[in-house]
């Protein structure tokens, strides 16, 4: 990567407090190299149909609330570093939804947290990062959280 800077940078959160060490370790890169800040939250839509039979409406109501408390947090913190933050919520498969986001942005960085989840938690709850990892045609850096008791 010589002569490459990161002009773009882009953080996923999920609102958790794991993600937390990604958004600090995203922030301190993209102001070391003064770039703009993404701040990219997936709303997952597989349990999410468009019927409104009120449930429904409610339970979209709570899902953008939380999309828009974590965006926020990474707001909040990107603006006390001074850094140029651009909110961004988006709808559908988290991997599939951080990748096509990445490339239309041309971002230069993803910044991620993962719990590091090995064996059939993997298996079945599946992974964000390593999909993202897999497929991304830009540099990834993922951030190692610990699991939440």
């Amino acid at each position: 990567m010589e002569g490459k800077s990161y002009t773009k940078v882009m953080i996923t959160t999920d609102g958790s407090r794991n993600a937390r060490k990604a958004i600090d370790a995203g922030i301190q890169l993209a102001k070391l190299a003064g770039a703009k800040l993404y701040a990219v939250y997936v709303i997952v839509s597989a349990g999410y149909t468009p019927r409104d039979f009120g449930w429904e409406a409610s339970l979209r109501e709570s899902l953008e609330l939380e999309a828009k408390k974590a965006i926020n947090f990474v707001e909040d913190a990107g603006r006390a570093a001074g850094i140029e933050v651009e909110p961004v919520i988006l709808e559908g498969h988290p991997a599939d939804k951080i990748l096509e986001f990445s490339e239309q942005e041309s971002v230069d960085l993803i910044v991620m947290g993962t719990l590091g989840r090995t064996g059939l938690d993997r298996f079945l709850l599946g992974s964000v990062a390593e999909k993202v990892i897999r497929h991304s045609k830009i540099p990834v850096m993922v951030v190692k959280g610990e699991a939440e008791k």
